[in-house]
């Protein structure tokens, strides 16, 4: 396990899921408060995923040119700053046009009905 993340489970864990996956969190945020693109969470996570690879390289002596560990943090934290985005994006949508829209689940909105 530690050849294909090029980190150890524990470094792992604390700095792609705790630390970067807090960053990832408040960046779907920011996208979404922002009405920004859905498609702009695929560029900031891997930048993400850059930064995590370099820290984990230089304060716990991993792989830094890991492709396998930069995929698989990329892929972690893009769908992080995604889940964000689509729970904020909801919210904003049926705070903002609560005439137009109810939530339907915590990931989407339908229209409300006559009445």
């Amino acid at each position: 396990m530690d050849q294909l993340l090029g980190t150890t489970v524990p470094v792992f864990i604390g700095m792609t899921v705790g630390l970067f996956g807090f960053a990832a969190y408040m960046t779907g945020q920011a996208l979404a408060n922002t009405w920004q693109p859905v498609w702009k969470v695929v560029p900031y996570g891997v930048m993400l995923a850059l930064g995590d690879r370099f820290l984990i390289f230089a304060l716990f002596d991993g792989e830094l040119l890991s492709l396998t560990g930069v995929v698989i943090d990329a892929m972690a934290l893009i769908a992080l700053t995604a889940l964000s985005y689509r729970l904020i994006h909801v919210r904003k949508m049926v705070s903002q046009y609560p005439w137009l829209y109810e939530t339907a689940g915590p990931f989407n909105w339908r229209e409300r009905g006559p009445g």
